[in-house]
């Protein structure tokens, strides 16, 4: 299943929810299967998809970079040795210059055999690079904060996704209070809204490169991101 993790405004916290989804993800994965994958076509992966502002873990070697512009093969760009498993995206104007936006659909393709759920970090705005991800994902969860741009950002996205029949799973109302209005969410994007409030402990997890789950996970944003991602199991069986 491939998964677009969009939101129209920036630094609403794709990032972040991407990369705990998986692990998530992940951890459902083994305890439906035994604490292991039974087969190959089993586990998640999340590609950084923000060809030109990349914000999950970088590393050495091949990156989503490479492998649009015909460098590398998708494979030989995932990195399986952290805590998730990724596809990093260069950090160079130059690479993100030489990236054929065409060749994602065939990478999430190749990577969907291999994984059962490809994340994918989808860039904020409303470019082609936003496009392509949803045109090319099963579903859609989208991501946004209580303020008013980020809700009317998120609106915008909300029916780009109508218009390349990307279903849309779960709103994820990101970093809400203690009061949040996730009915009002839900009813003016069309789908469940899950409230994910702020958290020191996962911006921390974040920023050195660990799922929440690891690190905090008898935390309140824990548990809500493991609500999320059922939810997102849940439309993958639906």
């Amino acid at each position: 299943m491939i998964l677009a993790v969009t939101g129209g405004k920036g630094g609403v916290g794709k990032s972040t929810i991407a990369y705990n989804l998986a692990a998530e993800l992940d951890a459902l994965e083994r305890t439906d299967s035994g604490d292991s994958f039974a087969n190959a076509n089993a586990g998640s992966i999340v590609v950084d998809g923000d060809l030109g502002m990349a914000d999950l873990p970088s590393s050495h070697g091949p990156d989503l970079h490479d492998v649009l512009a015909d460098r590398a093969d998708p494979h030989e760009a995932v990195r399986e040795d952290g805590p998730v498993t990724l596809v990093p995206c260069g950090r160079t104007l130059a690479g993100a210059r030489s990236a054929d936006l065409q060749g994602l659909t065939d990478m999430f393709a190749a990577l969907e055999r291999t994984y059962r759920w490809v994340i994918v970090d989808s860039p904020a705005g409303m470019h082609a690079d936003v496009g392509l991800p949803l045109a090319a994902a099963d579903a859609a969860v989208l991501v946004t904060t209580p303020e008013g741009a980020a809700l009317a950002d998120a609106l915008r996205v909300r029916a780009l996704a109508r218009e390349l029949d990307a279903g849309l799973c779960r709103v994820a109302l990101n970093r809400a209070g203690p009061a949040p209005a996730t009915v009002a969410v839900a009813d003016r994007f069309g789908a469940p809204a899950v409230a994910i409030p702020e958290s020191e402990p996962l911006a921390t997890a974040q920023a050195h490169g660990q799922p929440i789950r690891d690190t905090a996970p008898d935390t309140l944003a824990r548990r809500s991101i493991e609500a999320l991602a059922d939810a997102v199991y849940s439309c993958s069986s639906a």
